[in-house]
């Protein structure tokens, strides 16, 4: 069970708990069956009815759940042979992004993400989830490396964003990121991005650019935090919850406005109910558009990457 009560979710985490209960004296053999039916109906009508109307700043406390999968343990379920890189070969390496290389339906393929931790010690290692310049250099080069051995890329997002601190702009963290966007357009083989939970400004962008960009149910992906929207435009973080209804920062908002091609959809509760379930329903879809991908020419690819991007956006005259 999450050490976070997230206040919305309170309702089903006690129903929960109370079927498990109900099961553990089941197994204890009590007649409870009646009860623990009772309680299975009451947690399902209560899931549907408060997943039927979620606002968009719920949807963010659901994407930063603290029992919702991280990447790694979506590359432990979806790929085989994951081997790992470490390093940038110019500063050191970075635990907020994972990279190596993997197996994919036994086909060799790239993978990168960012990593967030579970318990202090880890939340801390890994930086929150929040990348240095060492993270994208090290995302690059195995990019690099998988175009070269024409292997595809598979790329998961999940960052607050990139690190702000002053040792991260010291070592160049907007270059590195600029870098990553520059490189990944040009990239000659396929490019398939994954927005699992929180995609963060630059710092998800820096690993965000794909032929094919796909979003779990109930992920975000904005170009700031509804916190950060709200201290900057109305210095009132009473305002978050306003910043993020006109941020439009959920799945279908984003699938509406052309930024990501396909939304997936989360098991009954959210991923953090059914990681495996999730996984599987990544592993899906990854495979039928890969399917597609491969048949694309590399120029061409390439092609109707940059004509992607370039066309993510209106302007209009006032």
């Amino acid at each position: 069970m999450a050490t976070i009560v997230i206040p919305f979710l309170e309702p089903i985490e006690n129903l929960r708990d109370k079927i498990l209960e109900l099961e553990m004296d089941t197994r204890k053999g009590i007649d409870n069956s009646s009860e623990l039916d009772k309680t299975r109906r009451e947690h399902e009508e209560t899931v549907n009815r408060i997943f039927s109307s979620l606002t968009r700043w719920q949807r963010c406390l659901l994407a930063r759940h603290p029992d919702r999968p991280y990447s790694l343990a979506y590359i432990h379920d979806i790929f085989t042979d994951f081997t790992e890189f470490h390093g940038d070969r110019r500063f050191g390496d970075d635990p907020a992004i994972v990279a190596g290389f993997a197996r994919f339906g036994g086909e060799p393929v790239a993978v990168v993400g960012h990593q967030k931790g579970r318990d202090t010690a880890e939340k801390v290692r890994r930086n929150f989830g929040m990348p240095r310049p060492e993270g994208y250099r090290k995302a690059q080069r195995i990019m690099k490396l998988a175009a070269q051995f024409k292997r595809p890329i598979i790329s998961f997002i999940d960052t607050p964003g990139a690190y702000p601190g002053i040792d991260a702009e010291e070592r160049g963290q907007a270059e590195a990121i600029a870098d990553n966007l520059l490189v990944m357009a040009g990239l000659p083989v396929p490019i398939i991005v994954v927005v699992t939970g929180e995609g963060g400004s630059g710092g998800a962008l820096g690993l965000g650019i794909g032929d094919r960009i796909l979003m779990a149910e109930h992920a975000i992906y904005s170009v700031i935090s509804p916190e950060g929207c709200a201290a900057i435009l109305w210095k009132d973080p009473a305002r978050t919850e306003e910043a993020a209804e006109a941020l439009h920062l959920t799945s279908p908002d984003l699938q509406q406005l052309g930024v990501i091609d396909e939304v997936l959809p989360e098991p009954f509760g959210g991923a953090h109910m059914d990681p495996g379930g999730m996984a599987s329903t990544i592993s899906d879809a990854i495979s039928r558009h890969l399917k597609q991908l491969k048949k694309v020419r590399p120029d061409v690819l390439v092609a109707r990457r940059y004509k992607k991007f370039r066309a993510m956006g209106t302007s209009t005259d006032r």
